[in-house]
């Protein structure tokens, strides 16, 4: 067996130690890798892209793009999950996925970088998100492998510090970059080499070759449904995501435009939305481990994702109905406090709800989803609420009505504490 590699427990039980420091620091490095490989692009590049191949109608375009992007990677997050969980590398199972993704990833940012024309911009787009979903699923799934759920609160706060970190060091490296092609390349530079210290560990679980069930495609193809009936607490959580990233995505997708048509932001929108997604993530890293250490203390979990989701609502509300550059700022500080409890808390309730332990990279593949399909379906809700339902002050009081819809349906959890 290779260093660092372990065999795979039996399921259900509770696998792995105490997670070391440098392990779950390489963890979520290599996840704020990936983060800055999406939000580099997502918060500015594809945006400002769209406005330059299609200027009389970016928000169309950006959807498109969007749309397309987040298509592909709600079908590739379960799907490579599924695989890494039989792969039976000497490394380990999620290992190669990390690897193989990563260098997809930094392929798609430079088709992004050197793209002609809108065409060309949705191939780099879908080729960035089938390649990083590879490694966030394989990431994900390390987590439960590793990690005993009586410290699964305080990993999930550090990968939301990732994960606020990914954006935020995204915005950064595209606006400083000082252009579209240098933001992609400089977002691929630094995704490839955050990968590269968890990898160097070669921490991870093994399957055996002579532990993996014969491959049966009609298995595999039904193993992707769950059946809410029978699994129901796995049913509402993914209903619950799915609606609070719903809220989210329809929130900060389009920050840039509501800067500049609503807002009527007098500076630079670019260091605008820089500025706004700093101060969220000043006040995220300060709630998003400690809630995360608490609910492990406490053994509670529903009532922080309650609260937090109901904050992260009243934020996209302050969106709507103060729209001026002070509201934005103090909103992007609410936002902050809810997203970080809501983050690393969810993660934990996701992890104790999963129907299988030798299917976790399925599992919260499949939850995954409720991450992807917002992204579908906010720019398709978002674009005639702009244009044609009553701008931006409308799109943000929905978003806060989708919001706590999510927040309150938590209570039908029943398995958690």
């Amino acid at each position: 067996m290779e260093p660092g590699a372990r065999a795979l427990g039996k399921p259900g039980s509770d696998e792995g130690e105490r997670p070391g420091g440098r392990w779950v620091g390489a963890l979520s490095l290599a996840n704020l890798g990936v983060w800055v490989g999406w939000f580099g692009p997502l918060q500015l590049l594809l945006a400002r892209q769209a406005e330059h191949f299609t200027p009389d109608h970016k928000a169309s375009t950006l959807a498109l793009v969007t749309g397309m992007g987040a298509a592909v990677s709600m079908v590739a997050n379960p799907v490579f999950g599924a695989l890494s969980d039989r792969t039976t590398a000497r490394v380990g199972r999620r290992i190669p996925w990390v690897v193989a993704g990563g260098a997809g990833g930094v392929a798609g940012l430079l088709v992004l970088a050197w793209a002609p024309g809108v065409a060309v911009m949705t191939a780099g787009w879908c080729l960035v998100q089938l390649a990083l979903n590879a490694s966030f699923a394989a990431l994900t799934a390390a987590v439960p492998d590793q990690v005993p759920p009586r410290r699964r609160g305080m990993v999930g706060g550090w990968l939301g510090v990732s994960q606020v970190g990914g954006i935020l060091v995204g915005t950064a490296l595209a606006t400083a970059a000082g252009g579209i092609g240098a933001g992609y390349v400089v977002c691929a530079a630094f995704s490839l080499l955050a990968v590269v210290p968890y990898v160097a560990m070669r921490r991870d679980t093994r399957l055996l070759p002579t532990d993996q069930p014969p491959f049966d495609w009609r298995k595999f193809v039904q193993g992707f449904w769950i059946d809410p009936r029978r699994f129901p607490d796995f049913g509402w959580a993914w209903l619950t995501r799915f609606l609070m990233n719903l809220s989210y995505s329809i929130s900060t997708m389009y920050l840039l435009y509501y800067l500049t048509d609503a807002v009527h932001y007098e500076g630079d929108a670019d260091t605008g939305v820089l500025v706004l997604t700093a101060l969220d993530a000043v006040t995220l890293l300060g709630t998003v481990v400690i809630s995360g250490v608490w609910s492990d203390r406490t053994g509670r979990r529903k009532v922080f994702v309650v609260w937090s989701g109901l904050v992260i609502s009243a934020a996209t509300m302050l969106l709507a109905v103060w729209q001026t550059w002070t509201g934005a700022v103090v909103a992007s500080l609410v936002l902050g406090v809810g997203y970080g409890v809501y983050t690393s808390v969810d993660f934990a309730l996701l992890t104790a709800v999963l129907p299988s332990a030798t299917d976790r990279g399925r599992d919260l593949g499949l939850i995954n989803i409720a991450n992807a399909l917002p992204q579908v379906l906010a720019p398709a809700i978002a674009a005639p609420v702009v244009t044609h339902l009553g701008g931006y002050g409308v799109l943000y009081a929905l978003a806060g009505v989708i919001g706590v819809g999510g927040s309150l349906l938590v209570g039908r959890i029943r398995g958690v504490g």
